[in-house]
């Protein structure tokens, strides 16, 4: 649903500057590839693990996607954290580490 809302709002704003790239094959295989890899797979990767794992594994490997994505920008684009960032992704991970769940 979140697709089909952001195609019928940003549609008539970027459409017509896309309709001359449509033309071109490379461009658009690129833009399928992206929209492929940023969108349909991490969502069914993330339906998967939902399905497999037990709502606390889940709800830890959750909480470690911003720490993840911290150093991945660390590395890949060198962009350093700030002390506040990187309080707040510890408090993420802190915060699923010391819940307990109901039994």
């Amino acid at each position: 649903m979140a697709m089909v809302a952001a195609t019928v709002f940003v549609l008539p704003i970027g459409g017509v500057q896309a309709v001359p790239v449509l033309n071109d094959p490379a461009v658009l295989a690129a833009g399928i590839g992206v929209g492929i890899t940023s969108s349909v797979i991490p969502y069914v990767c993330d339906q998967l693990a939902m399905a497999r794992l037990s709502r606390a594994t889940y709800a830890l490997m959750v909480a470690l996607l911003p720490a993840t994505a911290t150093v991945t920008g660390l590395v890949v684009l060198r962009q350093v954290p700030t002390a506040a960032e990187l309080a707040g992704v510890g408090l993420v991970i802190a915060g699923v580490a010391v819940h307990r769940g109901e039994r």
